[in-house]
């Protein structure tokens, strides 16, 4: 009987999940929604999760309780210790394979980049987060709960500080920035303030705001100082995540990779990545730098079969197959210049 996983990359918007054997053959790939227990509680996250490997089943051709070997799910929302184990838990009690590995979905995105030992990734899409692994088995990683505990950036927050300092910039309280007039022209309205009272109305929905870190780097492109300052601050940001976590595994002055990811960083903005590749090689000069173009499930895949398989071969033949499956949904990537 050939050895079988299930893989789950589980993210804040969707969710992916692979069954495949030992080979590296993909049988069945299925996308769903949001599977954080963040957003739909840990109950949610496992009726999701049982509907999409009920799914992927079916797709593969293969009947719903055939055994499987291991199954690794890596989910936002596996932030702290106490979260893992209770994903853990709940996840191992559904007996959807004979071993069950549970963790941040941070950890998907580096193994989707590298294959080293060694290695960080910063993910900068929505929001931040950083997480680092050393070869002895040793990892890094960051409380992650927004504000509260020291986080900073993301997609979001440059929207909502582009918003904010439009307005200062409007009314005098902040440096004069192109920012204003591009605010207000964006939203149709003849200033920042109607903008902002429009917002507080609702006549602007709150989902209309992140599309403004978008328009942050076009100013910035023009060379708007308050726009350029505040990209600045998110590069200072990724470089110190990256900073701080390869310390922690005594990294800096050792050869290890770092993946940038998350749709801020896949973009690879010149403003923003020029600025993170500099830092990042300051401070570590024999980092090797990536922006993987796999999508996470493929690190997903790649960590279900290193459990499943140690010392496999068949790397190579998942990335083909899971480039395939998914190529609609990623934008083209590149090493790091």
């Amino acid at each position: 009987m050939r050895a079988l996983y299930l893989a789950v990359d589980g993210g804040n918007s969707k969710t992916d999940v692979v069954l495949g054997t030992a080979t590296g053959e993909v049988l069945g790939y299925v996308r769903g929604g949001t599977s954080s227990p963040h957003n739909i509680g840990l109950d949610g996250t496992v009726t999701v999760l049982d509907q999409l490997i009920r799914a992927v089943h079916a797709r593969a051709g293969i009947p719903y309780g055939t055994p499987v070997d291991v199954v690794a799910a890596y989910l936002a929302g596996a932030d702290l210790p106490i979260e893992v184990t209770a994903l853990q838990e709940a996840l191992s009690a559904r007996s959807w394979a004979r071993r069950t590995v549970v963790d941040n979905d941070c950890f998907a995105l580096l193994r989707s980049g590298t294959a080293m030992p060694d290695a960080v990734t910063v993910v900068c899409g929505a929001g931040n987060n950083c997480v680092g692994r050393a070869a002895d088995g040793r990892t890094a990683r960051f409380v992650a709960l927004g504000p509260i505990s020291g986080d900073w950036g993301g997609g979001h927050e440059l929207a909502d500080q582009t918003l904010h300092l439009a307005a200062r910039g409007e009314d005098g309280r902040g440096a004069p920035t192109a920012l204003s007039a591009a605010v207000a022209a964006h939203f149709g309205r003849p200033t920042v303030e109607a903008v902002s009272i429009a917002v507080h109305f609702g006549e602007i929905p709150g989902a209309a705001i992140p599309p403004l870190s978008h328009l942050l780097f076009e100013v910035a492109a023009d060379g708007d100082a308050v726009a350029l300052a505040l990209i600045k601050r998110q590069a200072d940001e990724i470089v110190g995540q990256h900073r701080v976590a390869a310390n922690r595994l005594d990294l800096l002055d050792r050869p290890h990779a770092l993946v940038l990811g998350g749709s801020v960083l896949r973009a690879q903005h010149p403003l923003l990545h020029n600025q993170v590749v500099a830092g990042a090689r300051r401070q570590a000069p024999l980092v090797e730098i990536s922006v993987p173009a796999a999508p996470p499930i493929t690190g997903a895949a790649l960590l279900a079969l290193d459990a499943l398989s140690p010392g496999h071969h068949a790397e190579p033949v998942v990335r083909a197959a899971l480039a395939t499956l998914t190529a609609h949904d990623q934008p083209p990537a590149q090493e790091a210049a």
